[in-house]
């Protein structure tokens, strides 16, 4: 038997509350526009959680979505593995909430924390547990609440973010027709600097908000980004242009331009929701994702790159047959 990691199901969640470019502007009295915004990242829109809402609340409808999806119950599932940089509480995490809420009281969970790249990290880590035959049934959840580390005195880093949340269910199957063909991630700590949250409970004890220098960090992702869609394809035996999608990070337009021109995609290849979701860091993949399959663009048996990129930094890539 030739066990794969395949893609049982998938589902998404977005919170109510829709904010327009438009209302930074006007209620939050930054010196922008919505041209400013939409010029500068594509970004018409995003969604910002309620007050008493969090990032379990929104994985957790997700999560829901994802086994309807699978046909499958939560006594199905032998791990959660959620992926975030905003979790409810520093612990416990936000995983072993989302496995309560759905009634297990078997399996394991635990989060996962790469920032953006944090959707990708899960998908390697739940690659690894399904191949070694470690588990059968994984739930991967990206969520976040990012509007809640946001400074919206700050116009560079506020207007780029989002809310929400998706996830996917992996089982594992003999069958050489689908499921994760390889996956590949990296990490360099020594540009801490350019994309950080300053805060902390081991160095300030508050939870801090987030600090980007764009233009650094935009250098660093297009050049990473198209390198690591590269190796993942080549050590696949892949061909970068015979790939039927491509799912991106959802940070900024410009990104997903820069890198498809380098890669010499078709602007019809890739997946971007970022002008209706904004960055939504470990969420963005699977929420894309989700939206493509909702819509009838991707069909069972095509060819997937799933990338990204995120502070620490962190990247890495997914190539997977749906």
């Amino acid at each position: 038997m030739t066990r794969r990691a395949v893609i049982a199901g998938i589902g998404s969640h977005l919170p109510e509350r829709i904010v327009e470019n438009a209302e930074f502007a006007d209620r939050m009295g930054l010196e922008t526009s919505d041209e400013w915004i939409r010029e500068r990242t594509g970004i018409k829109r995003r969604h910002f959680a309620a007050d008493d809402e969090t990032t379990s609340d929104l994985g957790f409808k997700a999560a829901r979505k994802a086994l309807e999806n699978a046909g499958l119950t939560p006594a199905d599932l032998d791990l959660v593995l959620v992926a975030t940089s905003t979790p409810d509480l520093t612990f416990p995490s936000t995983a072993t909430m989302i496995q309560h809420r759905l009634g297990m009281t078997h399996g394991a969970a635990f989060d996962v924390q790469a920032v953006c790249s944090g959707f990708l990290y899960g998908m390697h880590t739940a690659n690894a547990l399904i191949r070694s035959g470690a588990h059968d049934r994984i739930l991967l959840i990206g969520a976040e609440t990012f509007s809640r580390i946001l400074d919206f005195e700050d116009r560079s880093t506020c207007v780029l973010f989002g809310d929400g949340a998706g996830a996917v269910v992996l089982e594992a199957a003999d069958d050489p027709d689908r499921g994760i063909i390889h996956t590949v991630i990296r990490s360099n700590g020594a540009h801490k600097d350019m994309l950080y949250v300053d805060g902390g409970p081991s160095a300030t004890g508050t939870v801090g908000k987030l600090r980007m220098l764009g233009n650094a960090v935009f250098k660093h992702a297009v050049t990473d980004i198209a390198g690591i869609i590269r190796t993942c394809a080549e050590e696949a035996g892949q061909d970068v242009p015979s790939i039927d999608w491509f799912i991106p990070h959802q940070a900024n337009q410009r990104i997903l331009v820069a890198v498809a021109r380098k890669l010499k995609l078709r602007p019809e290849q890739v997946v971007s929701t970022v002008a209706e979701h904004a960055n939504t860091s470990a969420a963005s993949v699977p929420l894309a994702w989700d939206a493509a399959v909702r819509d009838g663009r991707i069909q069972r048996g095509d060819s997937i790159m799933l990338e990204a990129f995120g502070g620490g930094f962190t990247w890495g890539a997914c190539l997977l047959r749906y």
